[in-house]
């Protein structure tokens, strides 16, 4: 079994189609993967059309990477397992997406008082669902405006930046609940990313934990060795399940193609994903 759990389309900020994600899955020999859009499903119909035309077998999870707060920090939660048609998680999703919209429309605003700027036009032509602040930074490269992405956030879209847009998420509490109510497991996403010291990474995972969360990330795309060993010590001492996916984005971006991430270790095992009950049903 070869799985992975976390990777991005082109209806969030992915560069390629749900079609080439399962292909691309199958080349690299995995038997389990999760689409994991940001508040956004839509590539399931395709994916699970494109699965359906292989001659490969290869299972396709519902998954869904959410967008919340946290103690005024950005949080997110992949939800795996879900059932795709709950209505709950059809209402939370459509609020992340007006969110999503109302943020970028005001980024927009602040550019075209800067110059001559059509962001939305420059969106509205995507086949995205999920505006992120990566298509505005993308945006500001090709414009001109900023030299690279990573000069994009740190000049423009960071906290301290020129454009920058407070986001209004849902709650952690509401995600997790979520998730949880519609039939799926809750799995904090590449922990390891927050800029957070170890006792405030204990402490979001205890919230997670108590809010019924029951998974999170220990191996991702780039993930150091040191890292990966203390997330599965974490998981393991707050009886968490262990998941792992690429966070695949990018074929061009060869180093986080789908099924790279490290493996999980043999002691991780024990408590990994696949031996959740809901994996089983």
């Amino acid at each position: 079994m070869k799985v992975d759990l976390h990777c991005h389309s082109h209806y969030s900020d992915g560069k390629h189609p749900p079609e080439f994600l399962v292909r691309l899955a199958i080349e690299n020999g995995i038997s389990h993967l999760a689409i994991t859009d940001h508040d956004c499903i839509a590539a399931l119909g395709e994916a699970e059309a494109e699965v359906m035309k292989s001659e490969v077998a290869i299972i396709l999870i519902p998954g869904v990477e959410i967008s919340c707060d946290w103690e005024d920090n950005e949080i997110h939660i992949v939800g795996l397992l879900f059932n795709p048609a709950d209505p709950h998680l059809g209402e939370l999703l459509a609020r992340q997406q007006l969110q999503r919209q109302l943020r970028v429309a005001k980024i927009h605003e602040m550019l075209q008082s800067q110059g001559d700027y059509d962001l939305m036009a420059h969106l509205n032509a995507l086949p995205c669902h999920a505006y992120t602040r990566s298509h505005v930074a993308s945006y500001l490269v090709d414009q001109g405006i900023c030299k690279s992405r990573q000069k994009a956030f740190k000049t423009h879209l960071g906290k301290s930046g020129r454009i920058y847009v407070r986001a209004n998420w849902c709650a952690l509490e509401q995600a997790v609940s979520t998730i949880n109510n519609a039939g799926g497991i809750a799995v904090i996403a590449h922990p390891g990313r927050y800029s957070f010291s170890k006792r405030k990474l204990q402490n979001l995972v205890e919230s997670f934990a108590s809010f019924g969360g029951e998974a999170m990330e220990v191996s991702y795309g780039n993930i150091d060795p040191k890292t990966k060993g203390y997330l599965a010590e974490l998981a393991d001492a707050k009886s968490l399940y262990a998941s792992i996916g690429s966070d695949f984005h990018d074929a061009a971006a060869y180093w986080t193609t789908l099924g790279k991430a490290p493996p999980l270790e043999h002691d991780s095992y024990k408590n990994a994903i696949w031996a959740h009950p809901r994996w089983r049903s």
